[in-house]
């Protein structure tokens, strides 16, 4: 075996089900709770919300007992909260109180015990989400984004155009949200608050039965010093609390509880759990609503414009009314379209006024400038024919009213179409939040385990460690683990896969999963935002926000579109061109307004925002979860996949099948210091490595201690069991340790190996003392998935830390070409540099910590659900059912995106470069054709719903492996 150890260690049991599913921790860290020493929990709770966290690079850690030095030194340091370190590469996060302690004290304590140490960073970056409002197309998200870059105290700014929103991470010791708002208002956008980092865990409550200002003010102190209560937000008028907490200490029902025994009096005071309304929602739906409400006022005014000026003149002698004079060469049509044109242009048109004006203040053009800049022109050359008409006897001339009101119109028609559109590009998501139960059933336990009552609760007060019942054909209402009882679940809504999963005692359930057919007892471990449906929502937005290195292409033409055209057209045209019913100058106006219209690029900042909304949507309700536009534009191009063999390729549940002795030692000691030497690291990731302590375990509550106990990266452990040094590990372990292999050794090594199989070495004081043979079958699905890689013109490679013999079989089994065996976590990743290095857009497969380095090293990196946390973190995408077939779904539904993309750059700029020429009246002295100002106002509203409608065609999308088995 080539890598017992790779996977680091780390404390399971109750710790591994406190550790968030898919939010992961840093690289192979073990977190340790530290108590301030000296600190009672008082003072603890008064310095609570002023913690910060240091990053260090420590120096000579070689295995676990290094980090548990570092710990125990720490431990004694006042104001260390806790310590975070990395087996792997050193690094180390430690929080702590300012008050109490210092970075330099932190690094002096680590030197101390003996440990070179290397202050990086120290964390003090909040994020917040706003909702911007007021931006009309790619234009305005840039001004947003430059204003906000250009505020002091600003680290970094990303806005979404499609979702209308902006991430803005910040140091909140030089400006607060506050400022950040402000700021954006300041520009000319509105801005609203929708979450911030403190918004982790947060209960909304509606408090009863207080008598004055006085109750409410001291119930907030009360809250405020209540440990694990990071923020209390008040609205005295309302009588409504929000409170920020830490679930790891609190919850929702404690801080009811909280409250309603301090009243003065039994039952005075009540807490209720009160549920805002869904501010996405609402804003859509007020959106909406507002762009449908001026478009109908709008067209009230504007349809009878275009009937008077356009329609019923046609019709004689219906429309002869229209033609009477009224006083000189005024008449009643041009009198009625003045009348009726003026709201539109000043009331339902004031919107594009307000933003035109900020966007000029800004220095910049946007849709709003041209429409501002078309419709005025139109309207007041309109205003001024008037004027002529009614003091001069002999002026003819034409107005264009109906251009001005039948422009705004289209638009306003085109912009509520475009929000009802991309409100259907966020469907997947709205209804991944809906999966979640509203209820749950709380059940109290006495201290035998025995149910004493049962209570129907919401969802959101459920708190960790609670047991919920979960009856046949409920959905589980918690992320957990099962205590009591078997059933079968359908994870269908949260990993795609169809079958349901049978979960016994000890199986973990994901919340928003629907019980088949048994009544089983759930323990919360993940509640709040650490729920996995809670991170796959998560995961998600933070996708549909960021913005994909295709968009820049879209930016950069948007930037010079408008100031190219804006100039319009100077009238230099054949006398011959010119209709009777105009002049020279109102045709070079009616050209001039057209290409002004025209000329807004907006469809192009929607182009790839939109599909990759609806990409990371799809593929998240089909267990793809793509972290952002980035990876799956990378994706599109991969050439080379390069995969993990254990837990990736392989099932990742092995088992010794054989065990064999080559010493005089009996088999069971031989077990127990095997057993002994591995147990130290039981809780390590590796499959293989828990194979061979589940096989050799026999009595778990007499393991003897292990002293000297040290990890060999990707060879094997070592350590003193009694008077007696253990070795358990590969072939290199025991040439490093000048073990002596035998024939007969040698021999077992080629049978199992042949076969596919691992062999775990172990050496008992220098000598070999035995080996157990451990097999784990490859993934059904492996060799399809290789086999349809290989059809997209996909190299597919293996490369793992086992033996080259059983890499070897493996990659005949599946069908891989070419292997990497006997490989370190770093040189997994070195391989795939190499691979970089001849040109290659390479991805990797992998499910552990020792896959990490990998991951981060490769262009995409793909993490299977069923692995590690750090593994999560280090992907670009996350695989959660842990199915193969969906690293072909993840590079398909990535060039199908970007396909699609493409295709709306097509759509978005087709308008423009098509309708361009022809509202400039390059068609005209040929054909006569030329487009009227209201018609390329109606072209520029269909760009932008082409495009959208055009993203949501991937709405129908179909896994290709499913479709070709169809």
């Amino acid at each position: 075996m080539s890598s017992i150890r790779e996977n680091g260690g780390g404390a399971r049991g109750d710790d591994d089900l406190k550790a968030p599913l898919l939010q992961p921790a840093s690289g192979g860290a073990v977190a340790i709770t530290v108590p301030a020493a000296g600190q009672n929990s008082k003072a603890a709770t008064a310095v609570d919300k002023k913690v910060r966290t240091a990053k260090f690079k420590i120096g000579d850690i070689k295995c676990t007992s290094c980090t548990g030095s570092i710990e125990s030194v720490l431990k004694e340091l006042d104001g260390v909260q806790t310590v975070a370190i990395s087996v792997l590469d050193g690094h180390a996060a430690v929080t702590y109180v300012p008050e109490l302690t210092t970075v330099e004290k932190i690094k002096e304590t680590i030197e101390d015990a003996g440990f070179p140490v290397e202050h990086l960073s120290e964390q003090d970056i909040a994020v917040c989400r706003l909702k911007i409002k007021g931006m009309m197309c790619t234009s305005c998200a840039e001004s947003v984004e430059r204003a906000l870059l250009m505020i002091d105290g600003v680290k970094k700014a990303v806005v979404g155009l499609a979702l209308e929103e902006a991430k803005v991470h910040f140091d909140p010791n030089v400006i607060d949200i506050a400022g950040i708002i402000e700021s954006i208002e300041d520009s000319g956008f509105g801005a609203v608050l929708v979450s911030s980092g403190a918004d982790v865990n947060k209960v909304h409550l509606k408090l009863e039965g207080f008598e004055s200002l006085e109750d409410c003010k001291q119930i907030q102190s009360l809250l405020e010093s209540a440990q694990g209560v990071n923020h209390v937000e008040m609205d005295l008028d309302e009588h409504k609390l929000t409170i920020n907490y830490d679930s790891a200490i609190t919850g929702p029902r404690s801080l009811i509880q909280l409250i309603e025994e301090a009243s003065p009096s039994p039952n005075m005071y009540h807490a209720t759990l009160y549920v805002p309304p869904r501010q996405r929602e609402n804003d859509q739906l007020h959106e909406t609503q507002m762009y449908r409400n001026q478009f109908l006022w709008s067209c009230i005014f504007s349809v009878p414009v275009f009937l008077f000026s356009m329609a019923l003149p046609m019709f004689h002698p219906y429309g002869n009314w229209l033609s009477y004079k009224l006083y000189h060469n005024l008449t009643v049509g041009m009198l009625l379209r003045w009348i009726l044109c003026t709201p539109v242009q000043f009331i339902v048109g004031r919107r594009f006024y307000v933003g035109a004006y900020h966007a000029l203040r800004r220095k910049s053009a946007n849709m709003d400038v041209l429409v501002a800049l078309g419709t005025n022109t139109a309207y007041f050359y309109s205003v001024y024919v008037i004027i002529k008409a009614t003091t001069a006897e002999n002026f003819e001339g034409q107005d264009f009213f109906e251009t001005s009101a039948m422009l705004i119109s289209f638009i306003l028609l085109g912009k509520y179409l475009e929000v009802v559109a991309k409100g259907k590009t966020s469907d997947a998501l709205a209804k991944l939040t809906e999966l979640a139960p509203e209820t749950a059933c709380l059940l109290t336990l006495d201290t035998d385990g025995s149910v004493i009552s049962e209570e129907e609760i919401s969802t959101q007060l459920i708190q960790r460690n609670d047991i919920i019942k979960i009856v046949p054909g409920a959905k589980v209402a918690v992320d957990g683990v099962v205590v009591d009882g078997q059933s079968h679940v359908n994870e269908s809504m949260i990993t795609g896969e169809a079958r349901p999963v049978a979960k016994r005692p000890g199986d973990k359930v994901i919340g928003g999963t629907v019980n088949e057919n048994g009544c089983i007892h759930v323990k919360a471990t993940h509640v709040g935002s650490e729920a996995a449906l809670s991170q796959i929502v998560q995961l998600v937005e933070a996708a549909q926000l960021a913005r994909a290195p295709v968009q820049q292409l879209a930016d950069r033409i948007s930037r010079y579109f408008v100031p190219t055209f804006i100039a319009g057209e100077v009238g230099l045209y054949p006398r011959n061109w010119i209709p009777k019913a105009m002049d020279k100058f109102e045709l070079a106006l009616q050209f001039g307004i057209s290409v002004l219209v025209i000329a807004c690029p907006c469809a192009l900042g929607l182009a790839t925002p939109t599909a990759v909304m609806v990409a990371t949507g799809k593929g998240a309700s089909q267990g793809v979860l793509i972290k952002g536009g980035d990876a799956l534009e990378k994706a599109h191009k991969v050439k080379t996949v390069v995969f993990d063999k254990t837990g990736t390729l392989t099932v990742g549940k092995p088992q010794v099948v054989s065990a064999v002795l080559f010493s005089n030692f009996s088999m069971e000691e031989f077990c127990d210091l095997a057993t002994a030497a591995e147990v130290c690291e039981s809780n390590s990731e590796h499959p293989i490595a828990k194979a061979v302590v589940d096989h050799a375990k026999s009595n778990p509550d007499h393991i003897p201690e292990v002293k000297d106990f040290e990890v060999h990266t990707g060879a094997g452990v070592t350590g003193k069991v009694g008077e007696r040094m253990v070795l358990v590990g590969n072939r290199r372990l025991m040439r490093t340790s000048e073990i002596t292999l035998g024939p007969e050794v040698e021999k077992y090594i080629f049978e199992n190996e042949e076969l596919a199989r691992t062999c775990v070495l172990v050496a008992i004081d220098g000598k070999m003392a035995g080996a157990f043979a451990v097999t784990d079958p490859v993934k059904p699905e492996a060799q399809r998935v290789i086999s349809f890689l290989r059809s997209m013109g996909i190299t597919s490679i293996m490369v793992t830390g086992d033996n080259r013999a059983t890499a070897a079989a493996i990659a005949r089994d599946v069908g891989i070409d070419y292997f990497f065996a006997e490989t370190t976590p770093v040189g997994k990743a070195d391989k795939i540099k190499d691979l970089q290095g001849k040109g290659e857009i390479v991805a990797m497969v992998g499910d552990g910590i020792n896959d990490s380095p990998a991951l981060v090293a490769a262009d995409v990196g793909m993490a299977i659900g069923a692995g590690t946390n750090v593994a999560i973190e280090a992907a670009d995408i996350v695989l959660i059912k842990s199915n193969l077939e969906d690293v072909v779904t993840a590079i398909d539904l990535s060039r199908k995106t970007i396909a699609r993309i493409r295709m709306n750059y097509v759509w978005a700029l087709g308008y423009n470069v098509l309708g361009m020429p022809i509202a400039a009246g390059i068609l005209y002295p040929f054909t006569g054709i030329r487009l009227p100002p209201w018609l390329a106002g109606a072209c520029m509203a269909a760009s932008s719903l082409s495009v959208v409608c055009s993203s949501l065609l991937l709405q129908s999308y179909k896994k290709p492996l499913h479709v070709r088995e169809g």
